[in-house]
């Protein structure tokens, strides 16, 4: 269950993670953020971006050149 899909697609590095960051900062601990972008980078970046926080990381995947991440906002 997503509480909330944040649509980066079309946007380079670093809007993803800038548009990820506000999206999440909206949310209430333990709620889903789904992240869906098209930026080729977004893989490595957006997984160095939940290690640098305390939001845990529940999917990443590529499907038709859509990047989805499935995050879970931490305390």
């Amino acid at each position: 269950m997503v509480d909330l899909i944040v649509d980066a697609k079309g946007l380079a590095c670093p809007l993803p993670i800038v548009k990820a960051k506000k999206g999440i900062d909206s949310l209430e601990s333990g709620q889903i953020m789904e992240l869906q972008t098209t930026d080729k980078g977004s893989m490595k970046d957006f997984q160095a971006w939940v290690n640098q926080t305390k939001h845990e990381l529940i999917d990443a995947k590529e499907e038709d050149g859509i990047f989805t991440f499935t995050v879970k906002k931490g305390s």
